[in-house]
């Protein structure tokens, strides 16, 4: 595509002279700003992928990853029995969510409650999660709370709570909510702050008292092998009982990831703008150097180069500030990827700031995954913006006339 002379002739005009120093900041600009726009775009998309990968196996852990909602107890045993018929692997089990009110110590704050049996507690993250108590002590008449709620509310474990339900019971004074008193059994710590700090868990009578359900309105919780199948499992289950309503563990949290993905999005548009400002600064870089090569180029001309030649000499040098702007952003952006957590830490120490805060991004570290589609992806763009940069000052460089030129020299 590019002869050895056509090479050599642009490698040597990458070096502007000692009296080019503007030329000189120009391209420095060109290529810092391509530079740390890739490493930025990479290291962004990581963090993005990061927290996506993070969430997505946290909820997968906190939630059922297939839920069957079902009318009463009839149901509830017809679908158990068919589900056992055809999928033997599928682990399911019984529950019953709903919200109320947590009062203690003089506190009161709303609540996820969720009433789980003996299945849910050795299936879920409940099993390896507990950071204070004992789950064998999670029985009729006692609670597991997430520790930031029990933070939150000063208690530990052996304190009695009252849990206020959002269900009523009629008596001769009017409608009265559902409450009763539970002890404390343990923490749990999902890594989850939203669900550390909201929800607490009962005994699945209990929460049948607390609801004032009789065995109806009963949620069927499954779990899968491989949670990412879920969607196929959903439509087979819709064909076994089409009066049953299945929600998979996307679903439960669509808006969630919905939010997630736009936001990948727009933080991906915004950062290839900053990489394409800087690539119009090669246009400036090459026009300036074109100018001041006049005499150059119109020697080049007098001796027999082709237009073409010309073209594809300032061409090659728009693609090399390009090339490897882009190639050490892919170094850096890479690089810092990797270490990212070390680089929170370390500002948040030496600045005594909270950088991300789990009340507010849910993780307790900021997570990062390399992606290379997206290594891939951000490298083609930012070496085709560039391509397309180059050709203007190019195509000027070769509409230049060799002997007004050196006439004007």
């Amino acid at each position: 595509m590019f002869t050895q002379t056509e090479r050599l002739i642009a490698i040597r005009n990458l070096r502007p002279r000692r009296k080019q120093g503007f030329l000189k900041i120009i391209s420095l600009f060109s290529y810092l700003g391509i530079t740390m726009g890739v490493a930025i775009l990479i290291i962004v998309m990581s963090v993005m992928n990061g927290f996506r990968a993070d969430l997505t196996e946290k909820i997968i852990g906190l939630n059922p990853h297939l839920i069957l909602q079902l009318e009463n107890e009839k149901d509830l045993k017809k679908i158990k029995k068919k589900l056992a018929e055809k999928y033997q692997r599928i682990r399911f089990t019984e529950s019953i969510s709903g919200e109320g009110i947590i009062l203690t110590n003089n506190k009161a704050k709303g609540i996820l409650i969720k009433g789980i049996n003996e299945k849910y507690k050795s299936q879920s993250f409940l099993n390896k999660e507990i950071t204070k108590g004992n789950l064998n002590d999670f029985s009729n008449g006692r609670v597991m709370i997430g520790g930031e709620l029990a933070y939150n509310l000063d208690l530990e474990i052996g304190d009695k709570i009252n849990i206020v339900s959002s269900s009523f019971v009629n008596t001769p004074f009017g409608n009265i909510p559902m409450q009763d008193s539970f002890v404390i059994a343990g923490f749990f710590n999902s890594g989850f702050y939203e669900f550390d700090q909201n929800l607490i868990y009962l005994e699945l009578n209990d929460s049948r008292s607390i609801f004032n359900i009789d065995k109806e309105n009963i949620d069927l919780e499954l779990f899968l092998e491989d949670p990412f199948l879920a969607e196929k499992y959903k439509k087979e289950i819709e064909n076994i009982n089409q009066n049953v309503f299945v929600s998979t563990w996307s679903d439960t949290n669509k808006s969630f990831f919905n939010a997630l993905k736009i936001e990948r999005n727009v933080m991906f548009i915004i950062l290839t703008l900053i990489i394409i400002v800087a690539a119009f600064n090669i246009i400036s870089g090459l026009t300036i150097l074109v100018k001041n090569k006049t005499k150059d180029i119109a020697i080049l001309k007098s001796i027999g180069v082709l237009n073409k030649s010309i073209v594809k000499i300032f061409f090659l040098i728009g693609i090399i500030i390009g090339t490897s702007a882009t190639i050490f952003g892919i170094f850096l952006g890479v690089t810092f990827s990797l270490y990212v957590e070390n680089l929170r830490q370390f500002l948040s120490s030496t600045f005594n700031i909270s950088l991300f805060p789990e009340e507010i991004y849910f993780l307790s570290k900021m997570p990062s995954e390399i992606n290379l589609n997206s290594i891939l992806i951000i490298s083609i763009c930012s070496i085709f913006i560039t391509i397309v940069v180059s050709i203007f000052p190019a195509l000027k460089a070769a509409k230049l006339d060799p002997i007004k030129a050196l006439k004007y020299e």
